[in-house]
């Protein structure tokens, strides 16, 4: 009889989800977590951080194109960039697709999670070596936006859930750090967790953000290894609104899953996901 082994993610009390692995490929407890590389027979390698799926081989692209190029083809012209967490370097190769961008500052405050995803997601980690666009930061992404004041045109905050180290990233106080960090035109775009799951955070942060910043909008995507399939990001920008941006002036970058027709449609929210949006 053959033993099989499957890693199971516990994603509420009550809840998990389970996929077939075939070997663990590399194990270390950081500083700041548990960090896991696996490999399975559904999707590939996954890479997890304290008992949590972060990205995989076969899905990654979904995550990672929808946090960055809404937010990138929302302002006019994006020059600097700042990702705060995004370690594994997948919205860092979303950005630089963008010819406009002249820097794209990584700040993550996990060295050991860049280092093992350029040795095992070296794809996803291909633009954090070797790119002179790029600036690849081991640091607090909290104090990083604190000491660069006016800085960035487009700010992403690609942070795990909100337990352990990431737990500040989704706090009012850094929110309003990073409108303080944006110039007079900037947008800044987070992951806001499950729309399932996650109901009282994306309220809150979507009403912490709609507080501080002038235009602020929920859109989702389909993710199959992210809690319920359904996933959140809030956009928040001082002046333009993703909602006016013309399809005709989206570029193809040789996307999987984003494209001018998405970006519109990403904001069609179903009513009990549009619920979360109101006072």
């Amino acid at each position: 009889m053959n033993m099989e082994l499957w890693y199971t993610e516990k994603q509420t009390e009550n809840h998990g989800i389970t996929t077939k692995i075939t070997e663990t490929l590399y194990s270390e407890k950081s500083e700041f977590q548990q960090i896991d590389v696996i490999h399975t027979k559904q999707f590939g390698r996954m890479l997890v951080l304290d008992g949590m799926v972060m990205t995989t081989d076969v899905d990654e692209f979904v995550y990672h194109e929808m946090i960055s190029h809404i937010a990138l083809n929302t302002h006019p012209n994006p020059k600097k960039v700042l990702v705060v967490g995004g370690g594994d370097g997948g919205a860092i190769r979303e950005i630089v697709k963008h010819a406009s961008v002249e820097k794209a500052v990584l700040a993550e405050i996990d060295g050991g999670v860049i280092e093992s995803c350029k040795k095992y997601f070296p794809e996803i980690a291909s633009a954090l070596t070797g790119n002179p666009r790029v600036d690849v930061q081991v640091i607090d992404g909290i104090k990083h936006i604190h000491d660069h004041k006016g800085e960035y045109d487009v700010i992403m905050v690609d942070s795990t859930e909100p337990v352990g180290p990431a737990v500040g990233l989704f706090e009012k106080g850094f929110y309003q750090g990073i409108h303080d960090a944006l110039k007079p035109d900037g947008i800044m775009v987070a992951q806001t967790e499950s729309p399932w799951f996650n109901r009282e955070l994306i309220k809150r942060v979507f009403k912490d953000l709609k507080s501080i910043f002038p235009v602020t909008r929920l859109y989702t995507c389909s993710i199959p290894t992210y809690p319920s399939g359904l996933w959140s990001f809030t956009i928040a920008s001082k002046q333009h609104d993703p909602l006016e941006v013309d399809p005709a002036k989206i570029k193809d970058l040789g996307t999987k899953y984003y494209n001018a027709e998405v970006h519109h449609a990403a904001f069609k929210l179903p009513n009990f996901v549009a619920e979360l949006t109101r006072d």
